[in-house]
């Protein structure tokens, strides 16, 4: 049975899609199948296609068309619930989770969700992303944007999740720029007050390599193996 996980971040920008693309690599190099969808996004070329998508369907071993991976496209890079009203769609939570729930049933060991932004981030009037990893029941693992604000992002995020009634799995602490500073003594405080495992520390990496990215995540943690 496959396990699957909810992927959210701390704020926008801070490397949901890049963590997502390391651990699906780490998961393929421990001899794993992988899968991922992107149920909503923001910011599309004029193919109607994301750059965090195309990712991820470059790091995942299943072969899926990208309409399956991400199912709900909108073109302007902004809020979500924004974009989607001007294209005159209404998202909902149960909708979102039905196109999750079919990548759920391919035969991948490790699936992953990536959300938008954060874990309160919009997607009508009346919902929000953490509806939808709700209605999926999956674990989530959060991803730690290494800037100053960072703990108190990280913090506020963690209880939020675990108020919504589900598990934080694990978090991963990510530079997505220049090393911030004092960093140690961030990274020990956040070890400190996050009541889940720290499932790696990712440096910048310039240019980005997933491959590279993959050696510094622990996948034992969420696969047992």
């Amino acid at each position: 049975m496959s396990k699957t996980y909810f992927v959210t971040g701390t704020d926008t920008e801070v490397g949901k899609t890049a963590v997502s693309c390391a651990i699906l690599e780490a998961a393929a190099a421990a001899g794993l199948s992988t899968a991922a969808v992107k149920p909503v996004a923001a910011g599309c070329d004029e193919q109607g296609q994301n750059e965090d998508a195309l990712q991820l369907m470059a790091s995942m071993t299943a072969e899926m068309g990208y309409a399956q991976v991400n199912p709900v496209a909108l073109a302007p890079a902004i809020a979500p619930h924004i974009a989607a009203a001007q294209a005159g769609r209404n998202l909902k939570a149960s909708q979102l989770a039905g196109f999750c729930r079919g990548v759920m049933m391919s035969p991948a060991d490790l699936v992953l969700i990536e959300g938008a932004g954060g874990w309160r981030v919009p997607i009508s009037s009346r919902e929000t992303l953490a509806d939808l990893a709700r209605e999926l029941q999956a674990g989530v693992i959060l991803v730690v944007g290494m800037r100053l604000g960072c703990i108190n992002h990280a913090v506020l995020t963690a209880e939020a999740v675990i108020r919504d009634g589900l598990p934080l799995a694990g978090w991963v602490a990510n530079q997505p720029g220049e090393r911030m500073g004092c960093h140690e003594e961030n990274l020990d405080t956040l070890r400190n007050l996050l009541p889940a495992p720290l499932l790696g520390e990712i440096p910048e990496i310039s240019p980005w390599d997933p491959k590279k990215a993959s050696s510094f995540i622990d996948i034992s943690r969420l696969t047992g193996k």
